[in-house]
Protein backbone atom coordinates (compact mmCIF):
# COMPACT_ATOMS: atom_id res chain seq x y z
CA UNK A 1 0.00 0.00 0.00
CA UNK A 2 1.85 3.20 -1.43
CA UNK A 3 1.99 5.44 1.70
CA UNK A 4 3.57 9.18 1.93
CA UNK A 5 4.11 10.58 5.55
CA UNK A 6 5.36 13.31 6.55
CA UNK A 7 7.04 14.02 10.28
CA UNK A 8 9.07 16.34 11.89
CA UNK A 9 6.33 19.15 12.82
CA UNK A 10 6.23 20.98 16.42
CA UNK A 11 6.19 24.15 18.02
CA UNK A 12 9.12 26.07 18.25
CA UNK A 13 9.89 30.05 18.78
CA UNK A 14 11.21 32.70 16.42
CA UNK A 15 14.76 31.78 15.17
CA UNK A 16 14.49 28.49 15.47
CA UNK A 17 14.38 25.09 13.83
CA UNK A 18 12.88 22.08 12.59
CA UNK A 19 13.61 19.44 10.05
CA UNK A 20 10.91 17.81 8.24
CA UNK A 21 10.65 14.43 6.76
CA UNK A 22 9.04 12.53 4.15
CA UNK A 23 9.35 9.21 4.20
CA UNK A 24 7.45 6.95 1.51
CA UNK A 25 6.78 2.89 1.41
CA UNK A 26 5.14 1.33 -1.38
CA UNK A 27 6.78 3.82 -3.51
CA UNK A 28 10.69 4.33 -4.47
CA UNK A 29 10.86 8.00 -4.33
CA UNK A 30 14.11 7.95 -6.55
CA UNK A 31 12.98 8.55 -10.01
CA UNK A 32 10.19 11.24 -8.74
CA UNK A 33 10.52 15.42 -8.05
CA UNK A 34 9.36 15.93 -4.17
CA UNK A 35 7.66 18.95 -3.30
CA UNK A 36 6.86 20.70 -0.36
CA UNK A 37 3.90 22.65 -0.43
CA UNK A 38 2.22 24.57 3.16
CA UNK A 39 -1.23 25.39 3.97
CA UNK A 40 -1.40 28.22 6.44
CA UNK A 41 -4.83 29.01 8.32
CA UNK A 42 -6.64 30.64 5.69
CA UNK A 43 -4.70 30.75 3.11
CA UNK A 44 -4.33 28.41 -0.33
CA UNK A 45 -1.80 26.39 -0.51
CA UNK A 46 1.72 27.55 -1.46
CA UNK A 47 4.71 26.15 -2.57
CA UNK A 48 7.57 25.98 -0.50
CA UNK A 49 10.49 23.78 -2.33
CA UNK A 50 10.94 21.31 -4.75
CA UNK A 51 13.87 19.01 -5.73
CA UNK A 52 14.30 16.76 -8.80
CA UNK A 53 14.42 13.30 -9.29
CA UNK A 54 17.65 13.13 -11.63
CA UNK A 55 20.51 16.09 -10.78
CA UNK A 56 18.93 17.11 -7.55
CA UNK A 57 18.22 20.40 -9.02
CA UNK A 58 16.41 22.69 -6.22
CA UNK A 59 13.86 25.41 -6.51
CA UNK A 60 12.86 27.63 -3.48
CA UNK A 61 9.53 29.88 -2.40
CA UNK A 62 11.17 33.48 -2.20
CA UNK A 63 9.65 33.56 1.05
CA UNK A 64 12.32 30.97 2.53
CA UNK A 65 15.64 31.69 0.09
CA UNK A 66 18.51 31.02 2.36
CA UNK A 67 16.57 29.91 5.28
CA UNK A 68 14.71 26.43 4.16
CA UNK A 69 16.98 23.44 2.14
CA UNK A 70 15.75 20.85 0.86
CA UNK A 71 17.47 17.39 0.16
CA UNK A 72 17.00 14.03 -0.32
CA UNK A 73 18.46 10.60 0.72
CA UNK A 74 17.20 8.03 -1.61
CA UNK A 75 18.80 5.24 0.14
CA UNK A 76 16.19 5.56 3.15
CA UNK A 77 13.83 6.89 0.56
CA UNK A 78 13.12 9.91 2.33
CA UNK A 79 13.49 13.78 1.16
CA UNK A 80 14.27 16.34 3.89
CA UNK A 81 13.33 19.65 4.10
CA UNK A 82 15.68 21.74 7.09
CA UNK A 83 13.98 24.81 8.03
CA UNK A 84 16.21 27.37 9.89
CA UNK A 85 15.45 30.79 11.38
CA UNK A 86 11.74 29.74 11.36
CA UNK A 87 9.39 32.83 11.21
CA UNK A 88 5.88 32.96 12.64
CA UNK A 89 4.35 33.12 9.07
CA UNK A 90 6.06 29.98 8.35
CA UNK A 91 3.31 28.65 10.88
CA UNK A 92 0.93 26.04 8.78
CA UNK A 93 0.63 22.51 7.86
CA UNK A 94 3.39 20.95 5.55
CA UNK A 95 2.67 18.65 2.90
CA UNK A 96 5.11 16.27 0.82
CA UNK A 97 4.38 16.23 -2.87
CA UNK A 98 5.44 13.27 -5.27
CA UNK A 99 5.07 13.40 -9.22
CA UNK A 100 7.11 12.43 -12.27
CA UNK A 101 7.22 15.54 -13.42
CA UNK A 102 10.08 18.58 -13.50
CA UNK A 103 11.13 20.79 -10.71
CA UNK A 104 9.97 23.90 -12.96
CA UNK A 105 6.14 22.27 -13.67
CA UNK A 106 5.62 21.04 -9.69
CA UNK A 107 7.18 24.52 -8.46
CA UNK A 108 6.36 27.26 -10.97
CA UNK A 109 3.70 25.34 -13.08
CA UNK A 110 2.22 23.79 -9.61
CA UNK A 111 1.92 20.53 -11.87
CA UNK A 112 2.50 17.06 -12.12
CA UNK A 113 1.91 16.14 -8.42
CA UNK A 114 0.69 12.06 -8.16
CA UNK A 115 0.70 12.02 -4.36
CA UNK A 116 0.19 13.84 -1.19
CA UNK A 117 1.17 12.93 1.95
CA UNK A 118 -1.07 13.95 5.46
CA UNK A 119 0.73 16.82 6.22
CA UNK A 120 2.73 18.20 9.62
CA UNK A 121 1.86 21.26 11.31
CA UNK A 122 4.69 23.74 11.87
CA UNK A 123 3.95 26.62 14.23
CA UNK A 124 5.82 29.06 15.24
CA UNK A 125 4.95 31.21 18.53
CA UNK A 126 6.73 32.45 21.21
Amino acid sequence: QLQIVESGGGLVQPGGSLRLSCTASGITLDGYTIGWFRRAPGKEREVVSCISSSDDTTNYADSVKGRFTISRDNAKNSVYLQMNNLKPEDTAVYYCAVGRTTVEAMCIMLLGTDYWGQGTQVTVSS
